[in-house]
This record gives structure tokens, sequence and C-alpha cells, in this order.
């Protein structure tokens, strides 16, 4: 019970469209774009990271069956997101500004993260 409530909260830090630096498994150090977020599961699919093969039957919709290669998806305490003024994977902090909006902050540098 714990656990999924710790995940609930890390998963508040990260949405869709963010970029993020990869800190652990085989693809450390690479950077990519959030796909799609997974906040239940506490997982993410970032775009060109942890690529698998998928083997598909044919069927109506998709005529030509194979191998495809798609992004999988990994737990999002593996990810940290970058600050585009540290140009780095930072910790994400929360501010509320004067007129009530709450945002993501660099807890490095300071600078606002949300658009």
């Amino acid at each position: 019970m714990a656990q999924s409530k710790m995940v609930s909260h890390i998963s508040r830090d990260i949405k869709k469209d963010d970029f993020v630096r990869i800190i652990a498994g085989r693809d450390r150090g690479k950077q990519g774009k959030v796909l799609q977020v997974y906040p239940k599961d506490g997982r993410l699919r970032v775009e060109r990271i942890h690529m698998i093969k998928r083997h598909t039957r044919p069927t109506q919709q998709m005529q030509q069956g194979g191998i495809i290669e798609r992004e999988g998806t990994i737990h999002i305490s593996n990810v940290m997101l970058l600050c585009t003024r540290c140009n780095r994977g930072v910790r994400v902090g929360h501010q509320v500004l004067d007129d009530g909006k709450k945002v993501r902050v660099c807890r490095r540098c300071g600078d606002v993260l949300d658009k």
C-alpha cells in the first residue's frame, strides 16, 4: 500500500512531452521526450528508449505481420527531468506563484520547468 502511494507521488513530477534523462538501466545517459505516463503503474514510455521487438501476426487492421520495434516502458524512478537552463537531470520542487498557480521548479537553479 505504501509503495503505490510513493509511486503516484513521483509520477506527478513528470508529465507527457517533458524531456528526461535516463539514470539507470541499459539506456543510462540517454535523453528523450516522454510519450506516455502510466501513474498507476509508476512507469512511462520515452521516445527511442528501451526499444523492444514485438512479434505480431497479420490482422484485418495491419495486413503485414512480422517483428515490430517499439518503445517499452521504464520505471519512473529511473529517469530525471531535464532542466533547460542547467541542461542536466534535476530534482523537481513545487512552488505556488503570486497568481495562485502551482508550478514545477528546478531544485538546482530555481528555474520554472512548466511551460
